[in-house]
């Protein structure tokens, strides 16, 4: 049915992600999806990693070690932002759009009063996307 799954992380808080990462995973495996996890990072040094490039290879290390232990394939791909927490929407997007996905599984909170004021990555994503997405809460 799906072909390949995007799955955001943002490995700053990838402890907090496990319920999305392993319903993406057990998505892939029922459909032989690969999955590919997308990460954005700031151009200057971050908590996670001192420049783009370690970013990127943190965030390779991490999609392997999560294809090892649910037994599918998976490929990262990670995008630099001046400010990543403004741009992360937007950014998803083109992520989708570049990487020909067909089904995004993200992570989102539980909704409250500030979603009226403000919209979850998550809701944001599923309005403005033009491919399916399932939201973990």
């Amino acid at each position: 049915m799906y072909k390949k799954i995007l799955v955001p992380v943002d490995l700053t808080h990838a402890e907090n992600l496990t319920k999305a990462l392993d319903t993406a995973a057990e998505l892939a495996k029922s459909w032989k999806a690969e999955l590919c996890y997308v990460g954005v990072t700031p151009e200057t040094p971050s908590p996670v990693a001192h420049t783009p490039k370690e970013y990127g290879e943190k965030l390779a290390a991490f999609a392997k070690k999560q294809g090892e232990s649910h037994g599918v394939k998976t490929d990262s791909v990670y995008y630099t932002s001046t400010d990543p927490a403004i741009d992360i929407n937007k950014t998803l997007r083109k992520a989708i759009e570049e990487s020909g996905a067909d089904l995004v599984v993200m992570a989102s909170h539980v909704p409250n009063v500030l979603d009226y004021v403000w919209a979850s990555h998550g809701g944001y994503i599923a309005e403005h996307a033009d491919t399916s997405v399932f939201i973990v809460r």
